[in-house]
């Protein structure tokens, strides 16, 4: 994104790149078929889930005034239009907790004035979202989002594990409060008697913790051992709301057995039920607002601006990661000012507004690249398996590959070349070939596992269209004609997903990786060398990341504490926001710039995995055979044992790969020596592994992959048209 504060100039630069791939931004969702279910369904749940719980909520907080009703409205309409007319397809819009807190707080002002009251609430928050609206334009008119580009990864990945703890906490809230009295119910009811109230609570312990495990269990469905590959696909794609309906038909097995009310389940009037709708016609008593507070409305107007444009501008970032490796550009400019013709909108026919949410905007790039990797990956297959019949070499099998990627790519007229394409064969096919004379001779599966090694090939890439967007819209609006069965939905479910949630977004948080590296023994540190990691691993000393890690959890720990604060709780972004210049001017003065700029880069650089097979000498290298179902996906994005997007080359490794199969030499890493295996390998490691000595074994390095230079012919280019190297 051009960093730019000329008045317009943003947001026309946005619109015209945006319109270039406006069509093929629902070309691309049509023609992935069927498969766009799967993403479509997974963010479905992970936004409609959050928004019922806040509706519930502000339920409460406003005697009623707003309630789910409200919330998927808003949710779907925002969504609805952000989908067909927002500059980002990537983003997703829902009502947010901050938004919550925000009108609880002014529901609380309004009640105590009686020249406002309860019934003029929602028309004086029209006036608060008429100024919200205003302010958003001027920020979007002078570039103020051109700042987002010195939020680095300090702010941002701080700022998401802020939004993790909160949805932990809510979680946690939840499942405690399923043990006490819930406000405005009989006491006298049976199911609130002391002893039920604890059966419910233990009840509700059961239901969460089961669909939290469930869930997580079912989004690694793909390396399971058991069933075949196309059911363990159906399970990682759709299991998460299967396991919703699960424990939800599992909370009415001991409904005969126990009280009316156990367990506790979603409540909100149906839409049709009478004065559900009032708040549609609010803009006719906006008129009646005292002119005092229409003027008075400017100053929570100037919070939620101030909130809505870094929650808006920060869910837009985090869903354009680099690493995410995106072809077309950004659009918070325009985005921005979408959001305040939304605010508006929405302020005018009584609904609290949408913008953009975390973490279900980088969840929904995450379910997106492993639709294209799925995508991708049959098609490379049929392509491998059609020429292995063919009886090719090694070299017209990788050469047929890459021109069937190339065929994949949908370039725009006005991009670049992208140096995106097939990563290099792995060194040990190479020399498996070699050393069995397969080289030059036909191949077959012996030497080249087709459903194993076609993962290591494929780069990280995402299927970015507006579809999966517009299709979950349409059915968080659905929901709102379904309140009837969600109502059916126990309460502790709502709890578990929450939960659920915020284990979803810590995998590929360097700043969460940093937290666990520090209760990592010394003598294990080596593992960490031995799996995907960032390179500050290896090239910053851990006094350093253990120094800066923690000034940055001391950090987060102030942030979550401002948000126990009733009224000054909205305003934690400020904090976030302030982070730019700590780290522009005050961290460099405490830390060397090489190790913040390892610790802080703007790119998640990966360093390859640094392997040790244990083999006994004399032992002979075992043909591969592969049983795999044809259908099966391995889609190692997910299945990782973390669970992350990760690189698998670190861009700080310069390659020197051949441009011809037949002139590929042993790979060799900068950063890895043949020795050694790593600049602190030893170090982390010790003298090695005596008892393996003893026992006779060798430990053998497993070469790791060079970064690709092939597949340069590819267009497409990165989200700020800049090449990138997977």
């Amino acid at each position: 994104m051009e960093e730019t504060f000329v008045p317009f100039r943003g947001i026309k630069n946005d619109l015209k790149s945006r319109l270039l791939c406006y069509k093929q931004d629902w070309t691309g969702g049509f023609r992935a078929g069927i498969r766009i279910l799967a993403p479509t369904t997974y963010i479905f749940f992970a936004s409609a889930i959050p928004v019922i719980s806040f509706g519930e909520q502000l339920e409460r907080n406003t005697d009623g005034s707003l309630t789910a009703v409200q919330t998927l409205a808003s949710t779907a309409l925002c969504g609805i239009i952000h989908s067909v007319v927002g500059g980002q397809p990537l983003l997703i819009l829902g009502v947010a907790e901050p938004t919550v807190l925000m009108y609880t707080f002014m529901f609380n002002f309004v009640k105590d004035r009686k020249d406002l009251e309860h019934k003029l609430f929602l028309a004086w928050t029209g006036w608060v979202c008429v100024w919200t609206a205003l302010l958003l334009f001027l920020l979007a008119i002078l570039g103020a989002c051109s700042i987002i580009n010195r939020f680095t990864r300090v702010a941002g990945e701080l700022f998401g594990l802020l939004i993790a703890m909160l949805f932990m906490q809510q979680a946690i809230r939840g499942v405690v409060e399923e043990f006490g009295l819930p406000q405005r119910e009989n006491p006298d009811q049976t199911a609130l008697q002391p002893s039920w109230r604890f059966g419910n609570g233990m009840f509700a312990l059961v239901l969460s913790f089961g669909l939290l495990l469930t869930a997580l269990r079912s989004r690694k469905a793909r390396s399971w051992r058991y069933g075949t590959g196309w059911l363990r696909g159906f399970i990682a794609d759709y299991g998460v709301p299967l396991m919703v309906l699960v424990w939800t038909a599992v909370s009415y097995i001991p409904v005969n057995d126990v009280p009316r009310g156990i367990p506790r389940r979603l409540f909100s009037p149906n839409p049709w039920s009478p004065g559900a709708y009032s708040n549609w016609t609010v803009i006719k008593d906006m008129v009646n607002v005292p002119p005092l507070y229409i003027v008075g409305a400017f100053i929570p107007a100037t919070m939620i601006a101030v909130l809505y444009y870094f929650d808006h501008s920060v869910a837009s970032q985090l869903a354009q990661q680099k690493e995410f490796n995106l072809k077309k550009p950004s659009s918070y400019h325009y985005d921005l000012l979408l959001l305040g013709f939304l605010v508006i909108l929405c302020g005018l026919i009584g609904i609290p507004p949408s913008n953009g949410v975390i973490p279900q905007s980088p969840m929904h790039t995450k379910s997106l690249s492993t639709l294209k990797h799925q995508l991708l990956r049959n098609k490379l297959v049929s392509t491998a398996r059609k020429s292995i019949s063919k009886n090719s070499n090694l070299s017209q099998l990788y050469q047929s590959m890459q021109e069937a990627y190339n065929e994949m790519q949908t370039p725009l007229v006005y991009q670049l070349p992208s140096t995106l394409g097939l990563k290099e064969l792995k060194e040990s096919t190479i020399q498996l070939a070699s050393s069995t004379g397969y080289i030059d001779a036909p191949i077959d599966e012996t030497i080249f596992d087709v459903d194993k090694e076609i993962d290591e090939l494929l780069p990280v890439e995402v299927k970015e269209q507006r579809l999966s967007n517009l299709l979950q819209a349409l059915m968080v609006g659905g929901c709102v004609a379904a309140m009837p069965l969600l109502k059916k939905i126990p309460t502790s479910v709502l709890w578990g997903y929450f939960a659920f949630m915020a284990i979803e977004s810590l995998p590929g948080n360097q700043f969460w990786e940093r937290i666990l590296l520090l209760f990592t023994a010394p003598s294990r540190r080596y593992k960490v060398l031995e799996e995907y990691h960032a390179t500050f691993v290896e090239t910053v000393p851990f006094k350093t990341i253990a120094t800066f890690t923690l000034f940055q959890t001391a950090y987060l720990l102030v942030c979550f504490g401002i948000t126990w604060i009733p009224i000054a709780g909205v305003l934690f972004p400020l904090l976030i926001m302030l982070l730019v210049p700590v780290r522009q001017y005050l961290l460099p003065m405490f830390f060397k710039g090489a190790h913040l700029q390892d610790l802080d880069a703007a790119e998640y650089e990966e360093a390859p995995t640094i392997a040790y097979n244990i083999t006994f000498e004399g032992q002979e290298r075992q043909a591969r055979t592969s049983h795999t179902d044809g259908a099966e996906i391995l889609d190692e994005i997910i299945t990782r044992s973390r669970g992350e997007i990760h690189h698998t080359q670190s861009p700080k490794l310069s390659s020197t790969a051949p441009s011809s199969l037949g002139d590929i030499k042993p790979s060799y890493n900068p950063q890895v020596s043949q020795k050694a295996y790593s600049p602190r390998i030893r170090q982390l490691r010790g003298e090695g592994n005596p008892s393996l000595t003893e026992m006779g074994l060798d430990l053998k390095q497993t070469p790791s992959p060079e970064p690709s230079t092939l597949g340069q012919s590819c267009h497409g280019s990165s989200s700020s048209e800049k090449n990138l190297h997977v």
